[in-house]
């Protein structure tokens, strides 16, 4: 057995008008999406945050610029597929991830094998291997008054 390494990331966006609302590579129902540079999906960036930190290869911003308009609006499925390629390309395969989304509204129960099964597909491991959840906070903080969508991973990745 090869060397363990954790990784944890942490993601947030702010809800607004005219967006669509993609969590975990799915295009939920909802009157407000997302803002940011590429689709904004806060829970695949919090993914790619934690398995580049366990490979102490920086971050999505370092990877992915939001100042470089090549990633205007792109899906972050495409990324994660571009960071598990660089997960490989160091000698790293992945254990596991769980995540935790952040939001007090759309409710995303319905959504997370699906989540779930992106995730897996896209790092080539087996979805029992992924873990999401869904939590609100109670009305409190930003997240709970409905501006924006948090997101929290870690990872476990191993040297092959």
């Amino acid at each position: 057995m090869g060397a363990f390494r954790i990784g944890h990331g942490y993601d947030v966006h702010r809800l607004r008008e005219g967006r669509k609302l993609i969590i975990g590579g799915v295009e939920i129902p909802y009157e407000l999406g997302l803002d940011g540079h590429s689709d904004a999906d806060v829970l695949l960036h919090a993914v790619m945050d934690s398995l580049l930190g366990a490979a102490a290869c920086g971050d999505i911003g370092k990877m992915f610029p939001d100042d470089d308009d090549v990633y205007l609006g792109i899906s972050s499925m495409h990324l994660l597929t571009r960071v598990a390629e660089r997960i490989r390309d160091e000698g790293y395969s992945v254990s596991n991830i769980d995540a935790t989304v952040v939001a007090q509204k759309p409710k995303l129960s319905g959504f997370i094998p699906e989540m779930c099964s992106n995730i897996a597909f896209t790092l080539g491991i087996d979805p029992a291997q992924v873990n999401v959840k869904a939590t609100t906070e109670e009305h409190l903080g930003f997240t709970g008054r409905g501006e924006g969508i948090s997101a929290h991973a870690v990872c476990l990745i191993e040297k092959k």
